[in-house]
Parts: structure tokens; sequence; C-alpha cells
């Protein structure tokens, strides 16, 4: 196979079952050259329940796509090396692919790398590059980069504090179905004794949250002061328990 395109040499090896219209329409195109569908279907290979997972593969089609320079395939890749999906683990290596992704306007790729730079994962830690990073994608509407930014904000990081934005930006990412600016954007409704929209946006949270969130949203509600909702309460044990089944853990 020497001489062969990487596309071609993937397309040699590659073995694909009867698939839905829509999906085996996505692997299409990304045969055909198509970037887009090129990491969409490298995302299929990663989990999916038409395929076996080949994080090997998978990584080879954001390969493919960043080829064509586009900046999500460089996020892609970046999330590869990050938790070693189909390659070693390197953080240093995850750093220099969301750094492309960026550079090219990838908004997931600013997120990520501004998350790398606020924990110093394979890169130093700078606050003050983190929160532009944040800045940068929050201000063309990435919904986890408005509620990051709304931390930095509420807790004068790198900018001077100002309550009153840092709840518009909570607002913000809530309304942009972030989970975590939705648990967020509730608890300060709270303090402002504004409960019913604060259970409003719980209702939303909980049905994408994460064990963390889901647990602080369980500490929020044992507030005696809150209005009672049943309804949010029982799913709220409900998404615990299928994480702690998951886990294989009591709660």
């Amino acid at each position: 196979m020497i001489g062969l395109t990487l596309l071609q040499r993937v397309l040699s090896r590659n073995s694909v079952p009867a698939l839905p219209p829509d999906i085996a329409e996505i692997y299409q195109k990304a045969a055909n050259g198509h970037a887009l569908e090129q990491v969409l279907w490298g995302k299929i290979l990663l989990n999916s329940t038409y395929l076996k997972p080949d994080h090997e593969q998978a990584r080879s089609w954001f390969l493919i796509a960043a080829q064509a320079q586009y900046g999500p395939a460089y996020n892609m890749l970046g999330r590869c090396s990050h938790f070693g999906w189909g390659c070693d683990r390197e953080l240093s290596q995850a750093v220099f692919y969301y750094q492309k992704a960026a550079q090219l306007g990838d908004l997931w790729g600013c997120y990520n790398l501004g998350i790398m730079t606020l924990r110093g994962l394979g890169i130093q830690a700078n606050r003050a590059d983190a929160y532009l990073l944040f800045r940068k994608a929050a201000l063309q509407g990435h919904a986890k980069s408005m509620n990051l930014l709304a931390r930095f904000i509420e807790e004068g990081w790198e900018t001077p504090r100002n309550p009153q934005a840092a709840l518009e930006w909570y607002k913000r990412s809530a309304e942009g179905g972030d989970y975590r600016g939705q648990h967020n954007y509730a608890t300060a409704l709270v303090s402002l004794q504004r409960s019913k929209e604060a259970l409003y946006w719980w209702h939303k949270a909980v049905e994408t949250a994460t064990i963390d969130i889901l647990l602080a949203m369980k500490k929020e509600l044992s507030n005696p002061d809150l209005p009672s909702d049943l309804a949010l309460k029982s799913r709220l044990e409900k998404r615990l328990e299928e994480f702690y089944s998951q886990k294989g853990a009591a709660p």
C-alpha cells in the first residue's frame, strides 16, 4: 500500500456492516473526503450501538480530517491524546492538538485548551490565559465556556467581580443547554429568592448532569426553604441510582 493516501489506506482495511440509512450516509460522505463527516464517523467509531468501538480507527479518521485543516478534527485528536483513545495518553500532545483546533477557530478546542491551561495539564497553569480562552469561546456562543466565564466573573478571577454579569452568563449557559450552567444558574436564583425559576432549571439539568452535579443538586434541594418538588427529587434519585449501578457501588 506504499503511495496510497491515509484515506485510501484506511478504506482498504475498513469493513463496514449494514447500517441505518442516516449512518450509512455519514460513512459514504466520509469516504468521499468530507471532513465534517470524517469527524462524525470517527465519533461513531469511538462509541456507537451500530458498530464495535474501534478507537484506533476512529483516530485515523480524525487524522484524515485534520489534513484539511479542519478545527474539530484537531479537537478530537486532542481528546484522543487526552484520554488515550487509540494512542498513548499524552497530555502535552493533547495540548498541541487543542492549540491547533483553537487557532482554527474551533470553540471546543478553545474550551478544552482552557481547561488544560486552568488546571496545568500538559502545560503550565495560567489562569489569565484560561480566562481569555473561555471568554473567546463564550462570546461566540459556546455554552460550557459561558459557564466558566461566569465563574471567573463571579469570583473576580482575572476580571473585576460582577455578580450581575456573572448571573447573566450563567443564564446564557443554561439556555445554551449546559447542565453545569443550569445548575449554577439555579443555585444563583435561589440566593435571589427566585426558587420556582431555580426548580425549572434543575429539572433541565437533572437529565444530563454528571454525578458531581447531581450530588451538588441533591445538597441544594435539601434546603427546607425551597418549595417541595417530589417529581424532581424522584428523578434525581433515579439518576443517582443509575450512576451507582454503572459503577457497581452502593449509594
